[in-house]
């Protein structure tokens, strides 16, 4: 036990920065694979929980392929768990030192047993689509703390200042407003469309045509305020600009298959493309809050130098 307390990283390293693009790329694929569930319709492969049949925690072979997507998907949960306790362990020494990634590695940790739980409760409530809807927030919640662990891994603590305009801080969390209504949104219009993770699963019986048309106004309006961040953060070079180019592509990329996926009907592929792209996007765009400020860079004056008679000595 000493040995493995020994081997605990006392200051950020490689092992620990490896460990924490781990985590947040786990993260968002446990999303993609969430929604390949739902959009094969296997939301209900494993019809109860926390076991995937009454008399069986694994799927059986009467299940089919719904029951092997759906026992993948849980199992892929567990092992995001072990990639949690991973990073809570591998900073426990540094809980002193770095307080930030403790407290990060610990919410984030304890987010998906209660992860799990709602994603049970979206089953013994036969897919809820509100239940369902809570489930995805959950998830970007979680991509958000994992964002801001890797951003952590990679700066120096104590205190932090804002290195932009406060009016580029004020249009920064405007954007990031509506982003999240963006989300929102996004999940009440799947709640109503066509991919319910189940064929008998309900619907949540909001008009699907209307909301498609809602959905796209904050989306319309967080491209538009991310394209006023860019042009100011590039022409007054501001050291988050490339940040705001990266959520500037990604929104993009975003719109893109939305666009084309409400064009073509839904089709399944490109709806699940969308959902992890949702979780890429809160993702950057978390990423471009916490570089609105840097850590103090501190203006001690230098240690003098010794005389030159003493060095001669």
């Amino acid at each position: 036990m000493n040995r493995i307390i020994e081997w605990l990283p006392t200051q950020v390293d490689r092992r620990l920065r490896v460990l924490g693009w781990v985590y947040l790329a786990a993260q968002i694929f446990l999303v993609g694979t969430g929604g390949l569930v739902r959009l094969t319709s296997s939301g209900l492969g494993c019809p109860t929980w926390p076991k995937c049949t009454a008399d069986s925690i694994v799927n059986t072979p009467e299940m089919g392929i719904h029951g092997v997507i759906e026992f993948g998907n849980r199992l892929l949960g567990v092992l995001l768990g072990l990639v949690a306790i991973a990073a809570f362990v591998a900073v426990l020494r540094m809980r002193r030192s770095r307080p930030d990634l403790f407290r990060l590695t610990l919410l984030a940790g304890l987010g998906i047993p209660a992860q799990a739980v709602i994603g049970g409760i979206s089953v013994l409530t036969q897919l809820n689509p509100y239940v369902v809807g809570l489930h995805f927030v959950i998830s970007v919640g979680l991509v958000g703390l994992c964002t801001a662990f890797v951003y952590r891994l990679y700066t120096t603590p104590g205190p932090r200042e804002r290195v932009v305009p406060l009016g580029f801080l004020i249009v920064t969390h405007l954007t990031s407003f509506a982003v999240a209504v963006t989300i929102a949104v996004g999940i009440l219009t799947t709640g109503s469309g066509p991919h319910a993770g189940d064929a008998d699963a309900p619907r949540n019986g909001l008009d699907s045509e209307l909301l498609q048309h809602v959905h796209s106004w904050p989306a319309y309006v967080t491209v538009a305020l991310t394209v006023v961040l860019v042009v100011w953060a590039v022409t007054r070079r501001l050291p988050v600009r490339r940040w705001v180019v990266l959520l500037l592509a990604v929104e993009i990329a975003q719109t893109a298959v939305g666009l084309i996926q409400a064009n073509l009907g839904l089709p399944a592929i490109l709806v699940g493309i969308h959902m992890v792209l949702a979780c890429v996007l809160a993702s950057a765009m978390t990423a471009v809050v916490l570089n609105l400020k840097q850590p103090v860079v501190s203006d001690a004056p230098p240690a003098p130098k010794a005389p030159a008679e003493s060095l001669a000595r």
